[in-house]
């Protein structure tokens, strides 16, 4: 359904152009869950961004369901039904909950929408709520994920939807992920975390802009749990621990 091939990424710079992504080749099979794991600075997010149309490949091309999609739009790609979430959700002055949940749901009836609750946040008491400064970054981060889940696209993309939030919103987020994957899906995370690369059905390990290793979680666990950093992306005592261990 989704396939990148020999997809490289180079962006000019003041200083000389940096090769981001090198031969980059990945099928993306319906039904299943990938993770996309590895070191800061390794091509994660690249990867996924070029899937949504925020990065244009330098070579190769990319497919979704027999058709090349390399240089359409991020709005082109989100019609046949291809959906982001941001590590830092954007925050959109003048509208509300509500009105976000809509355009994600378009044709849906939002009032029976449950994805604020399977999420753990009351529609009643957010629907309403403006997307501004008077929101924490948490609850941002748990209200793109429903309206990820609203949107119920083919392909999903969830950027590090761990970091920012506290352990009780972490393991429902496990939850909410796995049960509302479906078998004509395809369900991409990028984590480090190792609760949610053990759900996976693969796991791609990236290494300075190309795949290094792939396998379940594992196979590829060993390799990777000494290169994770700690979530909260601050100078950490804990770092090296996984997120939901951090006593911050």
């Amino acid at each position: 359904m989704l396939s990148l091939q020999n997809v490289g990424l180079t962006l000019e710079t003041e200083e000389a152009p940096v090769r981001i992504l090198d031969g980059i080749n990945i099928d993306f099979e319906p039904g299943k869950m990938y993770a996309l794991t590895g070191p800061n600075g390794s091509g994660k997010s690249s990867v996924a961004k070029a899937i949504m149309g925020m990065f244009t490949p330098t070579e190769g091309k990319i497919e979704f369901q027999g058709e090349d999609i390399t240089n359409l739009s991020i709005t082109e790609r989100a019609r046949r039904g291809i959906g982001y979430g941001f590590q830092q959700p954007p925050r959109f002055k003048g509208l509300r909950v509500i009105d976000l949940l809509e355009v994600a749901m378009e044709h849906g009836n939002v009032e029976e929408c449950q994805c604020l609750r399977q999420i753990g946040l009351c529609p009643d008491t957010y629907n309403e709520r403006a997307l501004d400064a008077s929101l924490s970054g948490g609850e941002m981060k748990r209200i793109e994920i429903a309206t990820l889940l609203a949107q119920n696209p083919k392909v999903r993309i969830f950027d590090e939807p761990e970091a920012g939030i506290d352990l009780w919103s972490f393991e429902q987020l496990i939850d909410v992920i796995h049960k509302t994957h479906a078998s004509d899906r395809i369900t991409i995370v990028i984590s480090h975390q190792e609760k949610i690369l053990n759900m996976m059905d693969e796991i791609l390990m990236m290494m300075e802009g190309h795949i290094e290793l792939r396998g379940d979680c594992q196979e590829v666990w060993p390799q990777i749990k000494n290169l994770t950093r700690c979530a909260c992306r601050d100078s950490c005592v804990k770092e090296g621990e996984i997120y939901a261990d951090c006593p911050r």
